[in-house]
């Protein structure tokens, strides 16, 4: 991998102010609520910015002093640096108006984190971009209210996702919703390919650009199924890497007095950040499909267990 430094970029829109953003990115009580298990905080050029614990990549003790402030412009800039991985990098965070003239109550979040050297290991520049997508999506939750922030757990050894809603529908014909492509194809997919048995192909007919490649994206073949009960397939790298793990995606039905309990549950991450931005793309796909069943928008928002 090339030793040369490296940057990697990432914007955001966010529903909030920017004087708003900029308290949610300093202060300490807030910080620990969507970015770190512990904080310390001196608000001034140079002045500390340290955080660590479990959900820190990287840092489950206190970090030395090197986490220090090197950029601030209140409401508008904050740069700190840190320490990643044995290697010395910066992040910086530039807010402005969404855009030029646009509505103040909306921000525009820059973010660069600048290495020394580019990271190494097994698809390092993926794991900054996972990193910041999970971490930038907590944000964001965070700014609407907090629902769906979802802390990660750098010390355990099987990340997860784990979702659940309660859709007003039997077992039998949520099921069919998950199981029958033409009803796939009026929530969630494009061109439902099923093969209702354990092998069989599964897919939603995703197609994308990344990189500058086609990827077909999603889920490819069952992995398990037991009628309206459980459907478990595979879900391959979304950018398309095939060198990458593959995960697994199961869908838990339980039945609820005619109600039915639908629990997503995402595993087989390699490592934490892997888990990306699935924590807040998987919410609004359990919405579709209660919107899809009960014939109506959800207005029943899915919660992290």
């Amino acid at each position: 991998m090339d030793s040369a430094a490296w940057t990697h970029r990432q914007s955001r829109a966010l529903p909030a102010p920017a004087q708003r953003v900029f308290l949610a990115l300093t202060s300490p009580v807030e910080l620990r609520q969507w970015f770190a298990e512990a904080v310390s905080v001196d608000l001034r050029l140079n002045g500390e910015f340290a955080f660590w614990g479990r959900h820190t990549y990287g840092a489950p003790a206190r970090p030395d002093s090197r986490q220090q402030i090197t950029r601030f412009e209140r409401d508008r800039v904050l740069g700190f640096q840190w320490p990643f991985d044995g290697v010395e990098s910066e992040v910086v965070l530039a807010l402005s108006a969404e855009a030029e003239g646009g509505p103040t109550d909306k921000t525009a979040l820059a973010l660069e984190h600048r290495f020394a050297v580019k990271p190494a290991g097994p698809c390092g520049e993926e794991l900054i971009d996972d990193l910041w997508r999970l971490t930038l999506g907590n944000l964001d939750a965070h700014l609407r209210g907090g629902e769906g922030i979802v802390l990660p757990d750098y010390s355990d050894p099987s990340p997860e996702v784990r979702l659940s809603i309660i859709i007003d529908d039997p077992t039998d014909r949520v099921f069919q919703a998950l199981i029958n492509s033409a009803a796939l194809n009026q929530w969630i997919a494009s061109a439902a390919e099923v093969e209702p048995r354990i092998g069989g192909r599964y897919s939603y007919g995703w197609t994308y650009e990344h990189g500058g490649r086609s990827v077909a994206g999603g889920p490819t073949r069952i992995l398990d199924l037991v009628p309206n009960e459980r459907l478990v397939t595979d879900w391959p790298d979304w950018r398309g890497d095939p060198t990458r793990p593959t995960t697994r995606v199961a869908w838990l039905l339980e039945p609820l007095g005619g109600k039915t309990r639908v629990t997503v549950v995402h595993g087989d991450f390699a490592r934490t950040t892997d888990i990306s931005d699935y924590p807040f793309g998987w919410p609004g796909f359990l919405s579709q499909l209660k919107a899809h069943l009960e014939g109506r928008r959800g207005n029943q928002e899915p919660r992290t267990n």
